[in-house]
């Protein structure tokens, strides 16, 4: 029986999910496939190693130098935390707006807040 994932271990997974997504297209196309068929599709590096016909080291360290360059373009770019901040500041927007007195204006706001939203 494969034991649970930490939630260590699921909060990597979905901070290397949003790191995919903003530099997933920067990775070099076999080494994209192998990363998201281990982070994403949950493939072990033997099924991986398996279907690719090359060794679990040699998905091992794809995965691992994947890791390691989605960290560096997020450490230079900063996108996933502009991201991520920019929909703190939409929700706080909403909120504001929400106990606005002006409930025309107030949803109005909201209504722009989510558009905005959608648009991330």
């Amino acid at each position: 029986m494969e034991k649970e994932k930490s939630l260590t271990e699921i909060e990597e997974i979905v901070e290397l999910s949003y790191l995919y997504d903003f530099y997933g297209a920067l990775l070099k196309e076999d080494h994209r496939l192998i990363f998201e068929d281990y982070v994403l599709n949950n493939l072990s590096l033997g099924e991986i190693a398996g279907e690719r016909e090359i060794t679990r080291q040699g998905v091992y360290d794809i995965v691992r130098r994947c890791r390691i360059r989605l960290k560096e373009y997020e450490k230079k770019l900063q996108l996933v935390y502009k991201f991520r901040r920019t929909r703190e500041k939409l929700q706080e927007i909403k909120k504001i707006a929400g106990n606005s007195r002006d409930s025309k204006a107030g949803g109005e706001i909201r209504k722009l807040a989510e558009e905005i939203y959608d648009m991330l």
